[in-house]
């Protein structure tokens, strides 16, 4: 894996999501987009989300990880009514280790529990291990969601460990943070899994 294709800003499009490059005029929707729901969606997310400045913010803060090469960003349009529903990135990217992280993950209350999640992480999965040459796909959460625990099971992740007293929140709660991981050697399984999956979807 090099720099160049890891960096390059690509769409990952699939059939009930498309994955876009995010764009400075994203904040603004994606803050339209959470709505009243803010709270809700970005309960277990350590910084906040909760207001126009912070989702600008949060937009500024992305693109400077992607200028240090360090993210990819995406914000998570849906297909069937072409409305963006929520993003999702490449992140601590490892150019020499062969490793990213997928996470900093949230989607609209409406779109939870549908092919949607379930499908972006497959494109992006794919993409690490099949065009950027990744060794070893990491993800993580909060150790009191379980809601998300169960979910990165699901798409065939191991459960490695738990980083105690891992993060101080914005709200001052200190979080224990779960790691998962999915392997280079492990990566046909899963597809097969997560493809067969979306074909019953």
């Amino acid at each position: 894996m090099n720099s160049a294709p890891a960096l390059q800003s690509v769409n990952l499009d699939g059939t009930f999501v498309s994955l876009e490059p995010l764009a400075p005029e994203h904040g603004q929707l994606l803050f339209e987009a959470a709505g009243s729901d803010a709270e809700d969606i970005f309960r277990w997310i350590p910084y906040p989300m909760r207001t126009a400045r912070e989702f600008e913010t949060w937009t500024a803060t992305a693109f400077a990880e992607q200028d240090r090469g360090e993210s990819m960003v995406f914000a998570t349009r849906e297909k069937a009514t072409r409305n963006l529903i929520g993003s999702t990135r490449f992140m601590n990217i490892s150019l020499p280790n062969r490793r990213v992280e997928i996470g900093s993950t949230w989607i609209i209350p409406r779109c939870q529990r549908t092919p949607v999640n379930t499908e972006a992480k497959y494109l992006m999965l794919r993409h690490a291990f099949e065009s950027l040459g990744c060794i070893r796909v990491e993800l993580k959460t909060d150790a009191l969601n379980q809601k998300s625990r169960d979910a990165i099971l699901r798409l065939g992740a191991k459960e490695e460990g738990t980083f105690r007293r891992h993060l101080i929140t914005w709200t001052g709660r200190v979080r224990d943070t779960v790691y998962f991981s999915i392997l280079d050697s492990e990566w046909p399984e899963v597809k097969a899994r997560l493809e067969s999956r979306l074909k019953a979807l």
